[in-house]
């Protein structure tokens, strides 16, 4: 696969530091009795280090060529599962033999990174997720309230998981060398659940109309985006139960008090 031409339609940025795929890999933790999943394996650099070193290895890749080389490269293993598919299209649940304790390990395209971030946390979660993600991204993740970086995808991930920035990649570390640095960030999917879907779904409305209106009151908020329109007594009444002030604006609220918030809320 070396001759393989890097897709920008795809956003293929191939690791080649060995020291950096080894880092990632130990991250994962990944043992003899585990099932791991790699989002976009591309020419196998983290491939060759989980390879025989886990139960069982799904390999999700969306490239025709780099697909097909790998179901090659891998046909004699039956420990080794290669699904030619979009990860935002193929249902991960499925491909594990139990997902709740899936590991979850890639270098994902950074022009979707959202995307796969909120596709991963659907329900069943992974055990554990460790991604290559775009640094600034990974700075948003990890961000604090009150601070510029801070918003909805601090908020969506924090809300049902632990998320921690492992360390910082260069963009030397890469071929083609693209144009940012990266960062490697761990999520932990919360065990058990903190919210039922119903709630999570009504946090995520919160969260996304705060954001879009970020630099206006939660008390405007409330009651005039639309999608959310609460009569100003019933904004109060959730306001005072959550502990939060109408005066304060979205980066204001911890994600705990965004959750309880939204709970507050009918």
């Amino acid at each position: 696969m070396r001759g393989h031409r890097p897709k920008r339609s795809l956003g293929q940025n191939f690791l080649v530091d060995p020291n950096i795929q080894r880092k990632i890999v130990d991250a994962l933790g990944a043992g003899p009795g585990d099932e791991v999943l790699e989002i976009g394996p591309g020419r196998g650099a983290l491939t060759r280090h989980l390879v025989g070193r886990v139960r069982r290895l799904i390999l999700v890749e969306l490239d025709d060529e780099l697909a097909a080389e790998l179901a090659r490269r891998h046909a004699g293993r039956a420990d080794v599962l290669v699904v030619h598919a979009d990860v935002l299209e193929v249902e991960l649940g499925s491909l594990a033999d139990d997902a709740a304790a899936l590991l979850v390990v890639g270098n994902i395209p950074y022009g979707i990174t959202s995307p796969i971030l909120f596709r991963l946390l659907e329900r069943p979660r992974p055990r554990a997720i460790v991604l290559m993600v775009q640094e600034d991204v990974a700075d948003r993740i990890v961000a604090a309230e009150g601070t510029k970086a801070y918003g909805a995808l601090s908020v969506g991930l924090r809300s049902v998981a632990a998320v921690e920035r492992l360390f910082r990649v260069g963009r030397q570390a890469f071929r083609p060398v693209p144009r940012v640095d990266s960062a490697v960030i761990r999520i932990t999917p919360l065990r058990p659940e903190p919210l039922s879907n119903a709630e999570e779904e009504r946090l995520r409305r919160l969260v996304r109309a705060s954001f879009q209106w970020r630099r206006k009151q939660l008390r405007r908020i409330l009651r005039d985006h639309p999608d959310l329109g609460y009569p100003l007594e019933v904004a109060r009444t959730a306001a005072q139960r959550a502990g939060v002030a109408l005066s304060d604006r979205p980066e204001r609220l911890s994600p705990l008090r965004f959750v309880a918030l939204a709970a507050a809320l009918p």
